[in-house]
C-alpha cells in the first residue's frame, strides 16, 4: 500500500533516525564505502518533508554494489533495481511505496554525489529557497497526494535550477 504524499513539519528526530542508520551501514559494508551523507529534505533543519530518511554512500565502483545486497539485506534494505537511473543504486527499508529510510548509492565524488550535497547545502544557506521549495512541496503533495513518482518529477526543474546556481556560486567563490 503506497502512502499518500504527506509533507510534515521538520523533527530533529530525523537527524538522529539518520545516525542511526548511517552506523548500522557503516558496520556491515566497512572500508567498501568512502563517504556518508544525510541527504534531501529530511537532511535540512526547518524544512517540512516527506518523513523518509535519504542518505547515500559514495563508492569507488559502483558495479561492485552487488556485493552489498546481502549485507545490507541483514539489516533490512531491500535492493530496488532502476534501469532509469544507471549512475545510482538504491536500497529501501520499508515496505514499496511506504519505505522509512533510502539508501542512495553513487560513485564517490562523481555528479550524482555532489549534486546531492549542492542542493542541500544550498538549502542550509539560503533560506530563502529554502522557504520557496518548502511551499513548492506542499503545494505538489496537495496536488499529487496518492502519485508519490508525479510528485517527485515536478519537483525536479525546480531542484535542477538549484543545483545550477549552486554550482555558480560554487565556481565564482561564494
Amino acid at each position: 500500500m503506497e502512502k499518500s504524499v504527506v509533507i510534515e513539519e521538520y523533527s530533529s528526530d530525523w537527524f538522529f533516525q539518520y545516525q542511526k542508520e548511517a552506523m548500522k551501514v557503516r558496520e556491515v559494508l566497512r572500508d567498501r564505502i568512502l563517504g556518508i551523507e544525510h541527504i534531501g529534505s529530511t537532511s535540512v533543519e526547518g524544512l517540512g518533508a516527506k518523513p523518509i530518511i535519504d542518505f547515500m554512500v559514495g563508492v569507488s565502483d559502483l558495479n561492485k554494489v552487488d556485493e552489498f545486497i546481502e549485507p545490507l539485506h541483514r539489516i533490512n534494505y531491500e535492493h530496488v533495481f532502476h534501469k532509469e537511473l544507471p549512475n545510482r543504486r538504491f536500497f529501501r527499508k520499508g515496505e514499496r511505496g511506504a519505505g522509512t529510510h533510502h539508501l542512495h548509492m553513487y560513485k564517490f565524488g562523481g555528479e550524482d554525489w555532489d549534486n546531492n550535497i549542492l542542493f542541500r547545502d544550498y538549502l542550509k544557506t539560503h533560506p530563502d529557497v529554502l522557504i520557496q521549495y518548502c511551499s513548492l512541496k506542499k503545494k505538489l503533495a496537495e496536488e499529487y497526494p496518492n502519485d508519490r513518482a508525479a510528485y517527485t518529477k515536478a519537483k525536479h526543474p525546480f531542484i535542477t535550477q538549484i543545483i545550477e546556481k549552486a554550482k555558480i556560486d560554487t565556481s565564482n567563490g561564494k
